[in-house]
């Protein structure tokens, strides 16, 4: 891994205009933002536990986010506002940073935008989980994160899918999560992105 010291956080990801230009216009827009604390010395991420009890990606781990609203004036808004309204999170203490390339849930048809913001130690954070949506908040660090990848055959509404996973501190994070933290930490790892488009 390189030395995070000497690496520009921004230079790793794409541009929001970049990821905007991959993105194409199928299915429902939605944004989760990737929140980042620690940076560049002991790096970890926020995650949200949704509720086991919701009629859509009910009791999976996720990244705060959701659909893009009418009066949000881009994507970045819409990750900021979702993070705000699932824990809390005040837009003001996030420092967007740059964003990933969009993914696509496969069962919900949702074309994911996700974005990258810094933010302080989650113990400088009053995050509160939304009790509609949230079940609790969790905080993982990369190096747990990249210690517990690995590739895992699931059963999905009964369809096989092999898919990459994580596992941490017994909790599964699969799908389209999986598939954006992967894309961050290919990022981190490269220490460039070989192409930023």
């Amino acid at each position: 891994m390189p030395d995070k010291g000497d690496t520009d956080l921004a230079q790793l990801l794409l541009s929001p205009e970049e990821a905007a230009a991959l993105a194409g216009r199928r299915g429902t827009q939605a944004a989760v933002l990737l929140a980042l604390y620690g940076w560049p010395d002991d790096p970890g991420l926020i995650f949200t536990e949704r509720r086991a009890d919701l009629r859509r990606h009910a009791g999976e781990i996720s990244f705060p986010g959701g659909r893009q609203d009418p009066e949000d004036v881009d994507l970045a808004t819409t990750a900021l506002r979702e993070a705000h309204e699932e824990i809390a999170l005040d837009p003001a203490a996030v420092e967007l940073t740059g964003a990933l390339a969009p993914v696509s849930t496969f069962v919900t048809g949702y074309r994911v935008h996700p974005f990258v913001g810094t933010v302080p130690n989650p113990g400088e954070l009053d995050l509160q989980p939304n009790p509609t949506e949230v079940e609790t908040v969790l905080t993982f660090s990369l190096e747990l994160l990249r210690e517990g990848y690995e590739m895992r055959r699931l059963v999905r509404r009964g369809v096989p899918v092999h898919t990459p996973t994580y596992e941490v501190e017994g909790q599964l994070i699969w799908g389209a999560t999986a598939r954006i933290l992967g894309d961050l930490l290919g990022r981190l790892e490269r220490g460039a992105p070989p192409n930023r488009t």
